[in-house]
């Protein structure tokens, strides 16, 4: 029994079908696909902002693609083809391309992203509309 039943949820929230949604969705699918390749941290800065830290040794920026579209932003790393062959005696460093999505909540932007020591950073902040913020009806 690895499903879990969302249904109450859409009959008790006005507005949450995109978040039923997406807990179905990552119930269903599990790691979507995202094998722990690379490593990621994801820190709280200040109140709306984050950073996305991954671990992308041995790539260089122009091997390294960041989209970011509607509510899911995607990082994928593609690795040139080595010209000649080498002879590892050991490999430990993984040189495979990778895809990784991250699932942003309304109203996060990408601000920035920085490649540095190996790792890369992507700067996040949630902006939330004046339209979207909580205001007083007065009863008339």
């Amino acid at each position: 029994m690895s499903r879990f039943d969302f249904s109450p949820l859409y009959r008790s929230a006005i507005g949450f079908d995109r978040l039923a949604s997406l807990m179905e969705n990552a119930a269903s699918n599990g790691n979507n696909g995202n094998s722990g390749y690379p490593p990621y941290n994801i820190e709280l800065l200040s109140e709306n902002q984050y950073r996305i830290s991954m671990a992308v040794a041995g790539f260089a920026r122009d091997e390294l693609e960041i989209t970011s579209h509607e509510n899911t932003l995607m990082v994928k790393g593609h690795k040139a083809p080595e010209q000649g062959s080498r002879n590892y005696l050991y490999q430990g460093i993984a040189e495979r391309g990778f895809e990784r999505r991250f699932q942003l909540a309304d109203h996060v932007k990408v601000t920035g992203a920085d490649l540095e020591n190996g790792l890369l950073h992507i700067d996040l902040v949630r902006e939330v509309p004046e339209a979207a913020k909580p205001r007083t009806i007065s009863i008339g």
